[in-house]
């Protein structure tokens, strides 16, 4: 596995990370055999920076992830975020990003983890009704206290994410990002790589559409959150199904999958990108895993962005509830 550095002065780390959310959420029934074993298999191909929170499950995938790398601990790199609080079953979850707040979460999180430290620990969102300022000190003091070893933001806007930066260094930036999710082209990428912060795409393969493999919602489970996320539904769904298939097309010709193509596009987007897609099964990692050896010439790289096309995809990313979460100032 090749590797990158997150940002100017960030961390070392396997150039896929691997997203461990839908091991305990989101996408039908867990299956905690299989997610360990997939945990499992990543470090052994050298896919070591895991990503969880506090929110997943909620809770049970800090859990899963702490027994996971019990006796491996020095080849992880771990990333975690605390910001969501849990809300009513069904409902979007609130925003807490109070000092008190960050303090509590991160030391519940660290006892499931079964770690002293946490590698890069995320503010999940940015808390309107408590400055930035006080978020992100908060987040230095537990590095200064060595609970943390770096700090990043999530979904966060270019401005908040300057006004953080001023007062400790951000060494990462999660935040959607794939060819049918590129809002962040506009200013945020620009201000990571301005201040020399590295940035993690997650659901890098479109929350699987990207894949091929989701053409209808019969089939999922009632319990899949796709089913409730506006660009899966009906007339959008269409449209963007049409997208799909051309990079499915697209890769063919490259004797390659659609998810390949599309990390390694990603990939392609500079040497701070760090696309963690997520992979409940080992078969789904391993294809991951092979997208970082994909090499993509400029006419590639041309036919992917004609096939799908920068502001062609068709629905929001989240339900309302859950779109007013995402930091979104000038």
């Amino acid at each position: 596995m090749k590797r990158r550095r997150l940002g100017r002065n960030g961390p070392v780390v396997s150039a896929l990370g691997l997203g461990c959310m839908g091991m305990s959420m989101a996408y039908g029934v867990p299956d905690t055999g299989e997610a360990l074993a997939t945990i499992h298999r990543a470090l052994e191909i050298g896919i070591t920076f895991l990503d969880t929170a506090d929110v997943y499950g909620p809770f049970a995938n800090e859990d899963l992830v702490g027994r996971a790398i019990q006796g491996h601990r020095e080849e992880v790199f771990l990333a975690t975020k605390c910001g969501l609080v849990p809300g009513a079953t069904g409902n979007a979850p609130r925003v807490n990003g109070t000092p008190e707040y960050i303090r509590s979460a991160c030391e519940a999180s660290l006892r499931r983890l079964g770690v002293s430290t946490i590698d890069l620990y995320y503010l999940h969102r940015v808390d309107p009704r408590t400055p930035i300022e006080d978020s992100v000190r908060a987040l230095a003091d537990l590095v200064h206290e060595g609970k943390v070893r770096f700090i990043g933001l999530s979904e966060v806007s270019a401005n908040t994410l300057r006004r953080a930066h001023a007062i400790h260094p951000i060494t990462a930036v999660q935040s959607e990002y794939s060819l049918w999710t590129r809002d962040v082209e506009e200013s945020v990428l620009p201000a990571c790589r301005e201040l020399g912060i590295g940035f993690v795409p997650f659901s890098p393969l479109g929350r699987g559409f990207l894949t091929g493999a989701v053409r209808t919602l019969d089939g999922l489970p009632d319990t899949d959150f796709r089913r409730g996320l506006p660009r899966f539904q009906s007339a959008n769904l269409q449209a963007n199904l049409v997208l799909a298939d051309s990079l499915t097309t697209l890769a063919r010709q490259k004797e390659c999958t659609a998810a390949q193509l599309a990390l390694a596009w990603l990939l392609s987007r500079g040497a701070e990108v760090v696309p963690i897609p997520g992979a409940k099964r080992r078969v789904h990692l391993e294809e991951n895993a092979a997208a970082v050896d994909l090499e993509l010439s400029s006419s590639d790289l041309a036919a992917i962005e004609e096939a799908v096309p920068r502001g062609s995809v068709r629905g929001d990313r989240y339900a309302p509830d859950s779109m007013v979460l995402v930091d979104r100032h000038p």
